[in-house]
């Protein structure tokens, strides 16, 4: 049986899983294979499994596998191996990889492998080394191809950690981490600490499979000013204020809180997620857009109003390139200092364009 990461996880996390016979998880992100790992672990504790790793140092490594699963223990009722490394098993190995999975669907015994690989492409999917987990087995695709599945992974994690993020701090999440899994998985579990320590403390036990389900209270819920506050900012303005005074059109002010913002090392990517988020559902409100659609607050409908009849279309049709070369400054793929090009974006927005745009 094959399936992606992302349906499967959610399925481990249940409190009953069969957990014998062949498992294959490959992909190139490490942490996948990490939480994979983590949802399966109470499931072995639970059934009385010793655990083992095995290296796969060469195609010899794999009678050290079989072996291990063979041996039997006075202790513990089955054995769930762990095999890293990309050392294919030769013809014989594949053979006894088959008979050991028949033996655990027909429940000769419940001994547990899984085998950790990189990415496989089709073609070695097609090779016969791959068959025996193919047909016997469980397939894991342990990589994310699009940012949806990002998010969707994210939130199944928040859900562990007893938090529901509201879209606009989702956004902000995967911005500040600039979309790296490792980072926002990091975050949601700092704010776990600072909103939710109850259920934090529930989870911390790994070895219990109700301790490794989604809490089935309700979360926490989390806007984007719990989050904005929550990573932590010395400046005396927030990049809050710095939207009322864009949006204002008060030039003088924004320059004096991006300047703040610059001396207390406030992160670039929020100021420019700031930014953006505000150039973004000001074109969408020249475009038609009800603001009540886009979520903007009531209190803030006067302010953008205000904003769109101080631009005009021509205007704001530079203003994706302009936040592109942010990002970039930002990144370190352009030479312009990435707060020199902040200022420039956020007084263009105010409604006072300092240069022209660049091309």
């Amino acid at each position: 049986m094959q399936d992606t990461f992302i349906r499967a996880y959610p399925k481990l996390l249940q409190p009953s899983v069969t957990v014998a016979g062949l498992w294959l998880a490959h992909g190139d992100e490490p942490l996948l294979s990490q939480w994979l790992i983590d949802a399966l672990r109470p499931h072995w504790h639970a059934q009385n499994y010793a655990i083992k790793r095995i290296e796969l140092v060469s195609v010899k490594s794999w009678q050290e596998v079989l072996s291990e699963l063979g041996s039997q223990s006075l202790f513990d009722d089955a054995s769930a191996l762990i095999v890293t490394g990309n050392h294919k098993p030769d013809k014989a190995v594949i053979a006894e990889l088959e008979r050991f999975a028949i033996d655990a669907q027909s429940g000769a015994h419940s001994h547990s492998l899984l085998w950790l690989t990189p990415k496989q492409d089709k073609r070695a999917q097609s090779s016969k080394w791959f068959a025996p987990f193919a047909q016997y087995g469980h397939i894991i695709d342990c990589n994310l191809y699009n940012e949806q599945q990002r998010q969707q992974l994210l939130q199944i994690q928040a859900q562990q950690f007893g938090l529901t993020l509201s879209q606009e701090a989702w956004q902000l999440l995967i911005s500040h981490t600039e979309h790296h899994l490792l980072s926002a998985y990091q975050t949601l579990w700092r704010l776990s600490y600072l909103f939710a320590p109850q259920l934090v403390g529930d989870n911390d036990n790994t070895n219990s499979i109700a301790d490794s389900q989604i809490p089935p209270t309700a979360n926490v819920a989390l806007d984007v000013k719990d989050l904005q506050a929550a990573l932590v900012s010395d400046a005396q303005f927030s990049v809050f204020d710095l939207s009322d005074a864009m949006l204002a059109g008060n030039s003088a002010q924004v320059a004096k809180i991006i300047f703040q913002l610059r001396a207390t090392d406030e992160p670039t990517t929020l100021v420019l997620w700031a930014i953006s988020k505000d150039m973004r559902q000001i074109m969408q409100l020249m475009d038609g857009q009800d603001p009540q659609s886009l979520g903007i607050w009531r209190s803030k409908q006067g302010l953008y109003q205000q904003a769109c009849r101080r631009h005009s279309n021509v205007h704001t049709a530079e203003w994706p390139a302009f936040l592109y070369r942010c990002d970039q400054a930002i990144k370190g793929l352009v030479q312009q200092p990435a707060w020199e090009l902040l200022l420039q974006a956020a007084l263009e927005l105010s409604g006072q364009r300092l240069f022209e745009s660049p091309k």
